[in-house]
């Protein structure tokens, strides 16, 4: 990767690699869950006050006011950091930008769900618990009356609300499928410029799948939603969407369009992205704290909750990267080119899965705990992928090599 390259991954990832608090996000992670659940335990009040201060409709919850606000503020800096006019880049080189798109929207939705449903739905099921239930938000916009049965689920009063009632292993397949359809557009950059790959293709891809996700994620969710027998709130979903990715995706385009042309690029750069990160870490903890207070007797009951999540989710990583790292080399692409296909594919948004989850859910739903999971082994399974990248590049030739024949040599950083 060449000295330029290497520094245009710098000014968008805000340094030279990872920041203090991405390279210990799962410490943060752990603590977030000691903390919410010491929460629970000390205040039981205020996770479930902050969540009851919700637009109500039927008499069931819809969305909790400060949650979303704070949600909103997790997926705002994200956004502004996308440069949108890297899209028009991407008809330079069709094959590494096609068989990205492929791997995120094509192969990895479904791969998610039919390993999700192997092992929470059948090998784990004995230790989650086959007769175990969780209640989630019933569908925005349909008045079902108590002991209504949708899909999976039967409409029950909880505190005076109507909830939902579904066996606990789908609200986890739920916060799977939420998880596995999002592909990331944030850590990417990072994962991308420790692997030495060509941030050219990570930028146009992070700018592509932003757009992407705007029309694509709210469709496959529903379907695969309803494979599983689980409610499929399409008025919500499509809410959810309008909130936490076309709301923070406009603002973040024209803030960052206006600041650029008031201030300058470097200022953007190197001030305006640095004085947002506290807000964004500030955002997604307090969320994380809020949510394990409310699952902290689920967690204690049963520690090894996190392990049953974790492992399908792990797996699912590997094996999308696994799938991105064989096709690149099969296509003929280059290593720098070949590595961030790899990892877009395999990394996900956690973000707007956390922030789907609450919406269609509840903060206190299985499905917003399973998002959560997919947080804390980011980042180790994440590196895990870098250093095999790093370690297997000679498998691959190099873009700067006359005779690789690249398909995707045309994108590079600097146009």
């Amino acid at each position: 990767m060449s000295d330029a390259t290497s520094d245009g991954a710098a000014c968008e990832t805000g340094s030279g690699g990872m920041g203090f608090f991405e390279r210990y996000l799962t410490v943060w992670v752990g603590l977030c869950i000691v903390g919410g659940i010491v929460l629970g335990k000390v205040a039981p009040g205020l996770a479930r006050a902050l969540d009851d201060m919700s637009l109500t409709v039927n008499n069931a919850p819809v969305v909790s006011i400060p949650i979303a606000v704070c949600l909103f503020f997790m997926m705002y800096p994200i956004m502004v950091k996308i440069d949108f006019t890297e899209v028009w880049r991407a008809g330079k080189a069709v094959t590494p930008v096609g068989l990205t798109l492929f791997l995120n929207w094509a192969i990895k939705p479904f791969t998610m769900y039919a390993i999700s449903v192997f092992f929470l739905g059948n090998l784990f099921l004995g230790f989650i618990g086959p007769d175990a239930v969780d209640y989630v938000k019933p569908p925005l916009g349909l008045d079902l009356p108590v002991d209504a049965e949708y899909g999976a689920g039967k409409v029950v009063l909880v505190d005076g609300m109507k909830m939902l009632q579904v066996p606990l292993w789908r609200s986890y397949l739920a916060g799977c499928i939420l998880l596995g359809i999002a592909p990331c557009t944030a850590m990417v950059l990072v994962w991308g410029y420790l692997a030495r790959g060509n941030d050219g293709h990570t930028l146009i891809m992070v700018a592509v799948n932003s757009l992407t996700m705007m029309f694509v994620y709210g469709t496959l969710v529903g379907v695969l939603l309803c494979v599983g027998k689980l409610p499929v709130p399409w008025q919500a979903l499509v809410l959810s969407i309008a909130v936490y990715v076309a709301l923070p995706l406009v603002a973040g385009y024209f803030s960052r369009k206006w600041l650029i042309a008031a201030k300058g690029e470097t200022w953007f750069r190197e001030n305006f992205l640095h004085r947002l990160t506290p807000i964004t870490i500030t955002a997604l903890l307090v969320t994380l704290v809020l949510l394990f207070s409310f699952k902290g007797d689920v967690i204690l009951a049963n520690p090894a909750t996190i392990l049953w999540i974790a492992i399908p989710l792990f797996l699912q990583t590997v094996l999308i990267f696994a799938l991105g790292y064989v096709l690149a080399k099969l296509c003929g692409l280059s290593y720098e080119n070949a590595a961030p296909t790899a990892m877009i594919g395999a990394s996900n948004h956690f973000e707007v899965a956390i922030a789907t989850a609450v919406m269609l859910y509840g903060l206190s739903s299985g499905a917003a705990l399973a998002t959560v999971v997919g947080v804390l082994i980011e980042v180790p399974v994440m590196l895990m992928l870098v250093r095999f990248c790093v370690r297997t590049q000679g498998w691959f030739t190099h873009a700067n090599d006359p005779h690789s024949g690249d398909p995707g040599s045309a994108l590079t950083a600097d146009g």
